[in-house]
């Protein structure tokens, strides 16, 4: 029986895994910068990421969410996607259950962690500052205004006065 030429090239394909389609922030360390992602689907041996900027250009990179870190390589980048392929088998029922344990969520109060040296950028303080430094200002220079007002009126007003005060004797 003779086999066809198609037949003869196929190569077989091992079934695709199952991915779960989410979107979970996350942080991502390319060499030595870090960056906000967002894990767009995760199965147990890669995720797809989206950045605000391009997909990086190294090959290697790291994944944070929560506790768990996740180092991988990038197998494809699509504008601001890329395709990560994990060194290791990743947990993904942990990752996914991150933000609904009740373990791991806080209990004193809704401040975030801060895990880097410097922290943010507050820039609601920043204004706040900004606009009391505004009003310090312009506080100052009505003083100002109001005590040189004063002055001119004083001195308008003593010279008349005199001549009042002299006629009636004093």
């Amino acid at each position: 029986m003779p086999s066809s030429p198609r037949m003869a090239f196929r190569i077989p394909q091992r079934p695709r895994e199952l991915r779960r389609r989410v979107l979970l922030p996350a942080r991502m360390r390319v060499d030595s910068r870090w960056c906000d992602a967002c894990i767009l689907n995760i199965s147990s041996h890669g995720l797809m990421i989206q950045m605000g900027r391009g997909a990086p250009c190294a090959d290697a990179v790291e994944v944070r969410r929560g506790e768990h870190v996740i180092r991988a390589r990038i197998v494809w980048r699509d504008g601001s996607r890329a395709g990560l392929q994990a060194d290791d088998r990743l947990p993904v029922e942990e990752i996914l259950s991150l933000g609904e344990a009740p373990a791991l969520q806080l209990t004193a109060g809704d401040t975030a962690v801060e895990r880097r040296k410097q922290p943010r950028y507050d820039h609601e303080r920043s204004r706040f500052e900004g606009r009391l430094i505004e009003f310090g200002g312009i506080a100052i220079i009505a003083g100002t205004f109001a005590l040189a007002i004063f002055r001119i009126v004083q001195q308008a007003l003593s010279r008349p006065m005199a001549v009042v005060e002299a006629a009636l004797g004093g």
